[in-house]
C-alpha cells in the first residue's frame, strides 16, 4: 500500500442550483456518484469550492467541486494541488464533452482543452495539459446555428439523463483504474 499516493479528482460544473442537471453540470454528478460511493461529505470550504478527502484502495483521494463557475475552474483546482503537492498526472477531470454521444466516455491521459472552457483554465492554471481527463458524451448541438452556451447550459431530456447517469459507474470504476496505474486498461474498457 502506498501511503504518499496523493490524487485530485475535480469534477466540473456551475455552482448555482438553476444548472443542476445541465450537460455542463455532468462532471458535478458524476463526482457526487463518487462522493456517495466513496463515503465522502465534500463540503468543505476552501480553493474556491467545495471538497473532502477520502481514501480508496490505498490512495489518498481529494474531491472538489470549483465554485468558480465553469470557464475559471483553474482557479479553484490549481491552489488545490499546489496546497497538498499534488502533481498534474494525480489531477483527474471530470467533465461535458459535446463530441460524443449521451453518456459515451472518452477518457484520455493528457491533451489539449478541446475547445472546453473549464479545461482550458485547468491547463493554464497548472502549467501543463498532462493530466488524465474522464470526458463525459452529452450530444452535439442539434443545428450548427445553435447557441452553443444555450446547448451546454440546458437540460437533458429524460433518455439523455438516463444514459449519461447510467455511466457514472464507469466513471468510478474508471478512476480507480487510473489512480492503480492502468490508464490504458481505463480506456480500453470504457472509451465505447
Amino acid at each position: 500500500m502506498i501511503t504518499n499516493d496523493i490524487w485530485l479528482i475535480a469534477g466540473l460544473g456551475n455552482p448555482e442550483a438553476k444548472y443542476d442537471g445541465t450537460r455542463h453540470n455532468t462532471g458535478f454528478a458524476a463526482l457526487d456518484y463518487l462522493a456517495d460511493k466513496w463515503g465522502v461529505s465534500v463540503s468543505k470550504a476552501k480553493f474556491q469550492g467545495l471538497w473532502g478527502q477520502t481514501e480508496v484502495e490505498g490512495h489518498k483521494v481529494c474531491l472538489l467541486k470549483p465554485l468558480t463557475y465553469m470557464n475559471l475552474s483553474g482557479d479553484s483546482i490549481a491552489p488545490l494541488a499546489a496546497f497538498f503537492k499534488i502533481p498534474a498526472d494525480h489531477v483527474i477531470v471530470l467533465c461535458d464533452d459535446i463530441t460524443q454521444a449521451p453518456g459515451k466516455l472518452r477518457i484520455r491521459p493528457s491533451g489539449s482543452a478541446g475547445g472546453h472552457n473549464g479545461l482550458k483554465s485547468i491547463i493554464a492554471r497548472l502549467g501543463t495539459d498532462q493530466f488524465p481527463r474522464i470526458r463525459i458524451g452529452v450530444g452535439e448541438k442539434p443545428r450548427p446555428d445553435y447557441d452553443l452556451a444555450d446547448w451546454v447550459l440546458g437540460h437533458f431530456s429524460e433518455e439523455e439523463a438516463k444514459a449519461v447517469n447510467g455511466r457514472h459507474a464507469d466513471v468510478e470504476a474508471a478512476a480507480r483504474l487510473i489512480m492503480a496505474g492502468k490508464l490504458s486498461e481505463a480506456q480500453n474498457k470504457y472509451n465505447r
